[in-house]
């Protein structure tokens, strides 16, 4: 790809020097000296829990730092909030989306910029919004309410948010962590343009290949600590990925598939049909088992997962469990016979932002922790859940930090220990590495591959193809709310699996036959 190197001896955009941050006396970053120019996309990258995302944070105001300076264009940023940002020319898309579920599409992107007269709004805010969808490439309908639309439409939002400011420094904080292949390339192709303005894109990603592909220059992070910046030039996905885990380890491989030998069906889906799109889906999953399935953004999979454990009412069809049908099924239900699902959206889904880690991880199973007249046993409840902070490697590793202040990578990991928790018989997971660096991805997989070990029939959705092939001992094909074409993934590529799917699709409705 042509880059045009970026102006020598110009002030930089943002300029820190011996940045440090804590919170509640814990050191999440030390020290930190960096430079970024204008006219650049300036990738951050490290393990979650590296400090990436509270480095991001800093530049665009919404942390403070606990010592050491920041400048922006050549002053001091200090105040600096993230109006003081955004009045500088600095905004900030976060992992963690922050919409307003009732407003529409163009409401959420104008938000607090809306043109007005006399203070009164002029609903001007769906015709101002056409050029930055036109300029992004990004399939959205303006005046849709955000509360209906998938993850991967609001990421757009998102990104369409920051645009819409006119920054001359955006901060995108994994912004593709729910977009197609296609769509991250239109991202990649806005964030050029923005570049030849002389803006400035700092790129925050767990996504290598992605950091690899557009940004200038790259800088690594580790345990808080800055290992080195350097240009992108001088990088590769080995060289990244054993700066960011230290001690020359090199890209993550999959655990070791086994199987039990004795196979019985535990989940089995026959003709399983939702008012949310779920049509005439039938699959199984055996004990030990991991069963994937497949399907490009909008194909369904979602809806299929939610029909299945009851949090969306089916229209038809039937789920037995161990042989035995389940009907009426609901979230309650399920978690009282060991199913259990850990969602996509941990923000909105998943986690209590306002609670402890500790309560979080325990709150569903607190009547194991209480006694008979309903006392919560508060040494009981700490030691269960220092062993699953410690088995899942949760930084940091305080029982009772603020889980708001976490990496979005450790968020996942004390949401997916949350639902592992008790030893579920039947394991549903949807995007359980979202938003996860390599080093909290390995962890994710083995604690998987440990769950089929054990017993547990693992039912699997992830947008990485990679992901489902290296961990599934069988996948099937999700279109428009289908199951179709079951494979074993041995052998298949993702290039395999992409032309199967797109030729799924190019398929009128009656033809695709499970």
């Amino acid at each position: 790809m042509n880059r045009e190197s970026p102006l020598e001896n110009t002030t930089p955009s943002i300029r820190l020097r011996g940045v440090g941050k804590s919170f509640g006396g814990v050191s999440v970053l030390r020290n930190v000296d960096l430079d970024i120019p204008p006219g650049v996309i300036h990738g951050l990258v490290g393990e979650n829990g590296a400090g990436k995302s509270t480095l991001g944070k800093i530049i665009g105001g919404y942390y403070s730092i606990s010592e050491g300076s920041m400048e922006a264009f050549g002053e001091s940023a200090d105040p600096w909030t993230p109006k003081d940002a955004l009045d500088r020319g600095v905004a900030i898309m976060h992992q963690e989306l922050q919409l307003v579920p009732e407003l529409t599409v163009a409401e959420n992107v104008f938000l607090g910029i809306e043109d007005h007269r006399l203070g009164v709004l002029s609903g001007t805010e769906a015709e101002r919004l056409m050029p930055i969808i036109k300029a992004t490439g990004f399939e959205v309908d303006p005046s849709a309410k955000v509360a209906d639309l998938s993850i991967a439409d609001r990421q757009k939002i998102e990104v369409m948010r920051a645009l819409a400011r006119s920054a001359k420094v955006i901060v995108m904080d994994e912004p593709t962590s729910s977009l197609s292949a296609n769509e991250t390339q239109k991202l990649h192709e806005t964030m050029q343009k923005l570049r030849a303005s002389g803006g400035t894109v700092v790129y925050v990603s767990h996504f290598l290949d992605n950091i690899l592909e557009v940004c200038d220059s790259v800088t690594i992070l580790r345990d808080g600590d800055l290992v080195r910046t350097a240009p992108r030039e001088n990088e590769s996905k080995d060289t990244l990925v054993s700066a960011m885990l230290g001690g020359g380890r090199s890209e993550i491989s999959f655990p070791e598939k086994s199987r039990l030998k004795e196979r019985r069906t535990a989940l089995e889906v026959r003709s399983l049909s939702s008012a949310n799109g779920t049509r005439d889906a039938s699959f199984h999953v055996d004990r030990g088992e991991i069963v994937g399935l497949i399907g490009l953004v909008g194909g369904g999979r979602t809806e299929i997962l939610r029909a299945v454990i009851g949090a969306d009412k089916s229209t038809g069809g039937d789920v037995l469990v161990h042989g035995e049908p389940y009907p009426n099924r609901s979230i309650a239900e399920s978690n009282r016979r060991g199913i259990v699902m850990v969602p996509e959206d941990r923000r909105k889904l998943g986690l209590i932002m306002t609670m402890a880690v500790r309560t979080n991880l325990t709150l569903p199973h607190l009547p194991s922790f209480a006694t008979p007249l309903g006392r919560i046993l508060a040494a009981a409840e700490k030691s269960k859940a220092r062993d699953a902070i410690d088995h899942f490697q949760v930084k940091p590793s305080d029982v009772d930090g603020d889980i708001l202040n976490y990496s979005g990578g450790n968020q996942q990991k004390v949401l997916l220990a949350k639902w592992l928790l008790r030893d579920p018989e039947i394991v549903i997971l949807d995007e359980p590495s979202r938003g996860v660096d390599v080093g909290a991805r390995r962890r994710i997989h083995e604690a998987i591959a440990e769950l089929a070990s054990k017993g547990a029939a693992v039912l699997l959705v992830s947008s990485e193809l990679e992901e489902v092939l290296g961990l599934a001992h069988r996948a099937y094909l999700v279109a428009n709310g289908g199951v179709f074409d079951e494979f074993a993934p041995e052998g298949k590529t993702e290039v395999d699996v992409l032309r199967s799917l797109f030729r799924l699709q190019q398929q009128p409705p009656e033809a695709r036959a499970p």
